[in-house]
């Protein structure tokens, strides 16, 4: 996919989930993708922890093939139809996306759903300090690009791309809250005091529903972004599982809270104790503002709740996270350490609900 990607290519370690039945899929990928070509080698990436991910090289080029994970899953977890969903209607967009070419459905041909994309050629950066940027303007252009996708995201016509009935109606956190408390019950492996006091606190301050609405990502994050090989330009937003239609707030105060996680927080490197301005990288506030200028909005009240929801649904993901790594088929080799995460998590939430609320 990319030099960086490339890098975070591993070895199978769990054959049922790290590796693909080449005849079988190539056999199906000639029949369904048009000049697919003769099938040589699929190779994982380590990164990520939900849906195993695979660099597809062919005699007449590469794919990607994105899968849900073998096994029993949590219900409405692994949502690639979705996301296969999501890149079709985003193509026309003013959304980078990449080209997806085939949905399949039929569990028999690999064990599980997937689908096929380009393999991208570009930049992938996973520390929020962006160090392997030369300068303190490219580290700004690249915070502003981000930015500048964000709000495209939002501003999508999901009428116009056939997304309208993406998600329910009804107020978003309330949905969201609900949902999530569900999946880390499903899956919670301890009783996790901060994690209870967290839910608790969230039921009981859930703001008004504003009437906003839009597409979200659901995990718009650095890591999630692919830059051109030479230039600071987003070239494709990648990973859409948790995309729904739901309140645009929640995919900005997501990326504010990874921003501040310490550097060395796992795959979600964030900038805690960092000199922003030393490194040419806008300040939460002024990451905010800009956002709120391209959405054409004054100003975002109930802050802490939207910066504390998204450490919840974060603790969550991690929960569940680990609960597939103790039933065998997680994505990530990493993923039994994942469950170190949710109790951080929560207190960080709890932290931003005493100062900031």
């Amino acid at each position: 996919m990319t030099e960086t990607t490339t890098e975070t290519m591993t070895e199978t370690t769990n054959p049922e989930v790290d590796s693909l039945d080449l005849a079988a899929l190539g056999a199906y990928l000639g029949k369904h993708i048009d000049g697919f070509g003769a099938l040589q080698s699929a190779e994982k990436f380590s990164g990520g922890q939900s849906n195993p991910t695979f660099k597809l090289t062919t005699d007449k080029g590469q794919y990607v093939l994105r899968r849900q994970p073998p096994g029993k899953l949590l219900k409405s977890a692994h949502a690639v139809d979705r996301e296969y969903r999501v890149y079709k209607a985003l193509e026309k967009s003013a959304v980078p996306t990449p080209k997806v070419y085939h949905l399949c459905e039929d569990r028999d041909v690999i064990g599980s759903m997937f689908y096929v994309m380009e393999c991208c050629e570009g930049r992938i950066f996973w520390d929020a300090a962006l160090p392997k940027l030369p300068s303190n303007e490219e580290r700004t252009q690249a915070y502003e690009e981000m930015g500048k996708v964000l709000a495209a995201i939002h501003s999508v016509d999901v009428d116009a791309v056939g997304l309208a009935d993406y998600g329910k109606p009804g107020n978003y956190f309330e949905r969201q809250l609900s949902r999530w408390t569900k999946q880390y019950r499903d899956s919670e492996t301890q009783k996790i005091p901060a994690m209870d006091q967290l839910i608790e606190w969230l039921e009981q301050h859930i703001p008004e529903d504003d009437g906003r609405v839009s597409l979200v990502h659901g995990d718009y994050r650095l890591d999630n972004m692919m830059f051109a090989p030479d230039e600071v330009r987003v070239i494709a937003v990648l990973d859409w599982e948790l995309s729904t239609l739901g309140h645009p707030f929640a995919d900005l105060a997501y990326q504010c809270m990874q921003l501040r996680m310490p550097a060395n927080a796992g795959d979600m490197s964030g900038l805690a104790g960092a000199d922003r301005g030393a490194l040419g990288i806008p300040t939460e506030a002024e990451y905010v503002a800009s956002y709120c200028q391209a959405m054409g909005i004054e100003k975002i009240d109930h802050w802490a709740f939207y910066l504390a929801f998204s450490y919840f649904r974060l603790a969550a993901i991690a929960q569940g996270v680990a609960k597939r790594a103790l039933d065998g088929n997680a994505s990530s080799k990493k993923a039994s350490k994942v469950g170190a995460y949710v109790a951080p998590l929560a207190m960080g939430a709890l932290h931003v609900v005493k100062t900031e609320s």
